[in-house]
C-alpha cells in the first residue's frame, strides 16, 4: 500500500556532492518523521539525519555542517543533500517514513525504502 522509493545514489569522488530523494506513495494522509538510515558492510544500520513533519532536523555527528535534509510535505518527500563527501560515508541509504497514516481509523505503521548505494571512491 505504501511505497518508498529512493534515487540520487552513485559513485562519486571525495569531496564530492550527492543529492538523495525518497518518495512515498499511496492513499497517505500523514507521515510524521522521516529519514535516512546508512549500513555499511559488516556495520549495524545507522540513523543519518531525520526531519519530523514540522521540520525539526536530528543529524549523526559524523555528518553534522555536510549533509542537510529537507521534505517536501505536500509530495510526502524527503530530500538528503550530501557534501564533502567522505570514504567513510560509502554505505547503502535506506529511507525510512515513521507515523504514516492511511486512515483516521487504523494505526500509524513505519516503512522502509529499498536502499540506495553511495560509493565514495578515487
Amino acid at each position: 500500500q505504501v511505497q518508498l522509493v529512493e534515487s540520487g545514489g552513485g559513485l562519486v569522488q571525495p569531496g564530492g556532492s550527492l543529492r538523495l530523494s525518497c518518495a512515498a506513495s499511496g492513499r497517505i494522509i500523514r507521515i510524521n518523521d522521516m529519514g535516512w538510515y546508512r549500513q555499511a558492510p559488516g556495520k549495524q544500520r545507522e540513523l543519518v539525519a531525520a526531519v519530523t513533519s514540522g521540520g525539526s532536523t536530528n543529524y549523526a555527528d559524523s555528518v553534522k555542517g555536510r549533509f542537510t535534509i529537507s521534505r517536501d510535505n505536500a509530495k510526502n518527500t524527503v530530500y538528503l543533500q550530501m557534501n564533502s563527501l567522505k570514504p567513510e560515508d560509502t554505505a547503502v541509504y535506506y529511507c525510512n517514513a515513521e507515523g504514516v497514516r492511511l486512515s483516521p481509523f487504523r494505526p500509524a505503521d513505519s516503512y522502509w525504502g529499498q536502499g540506495t548505494q553511495v560509493t565514495v571512491s578515487s
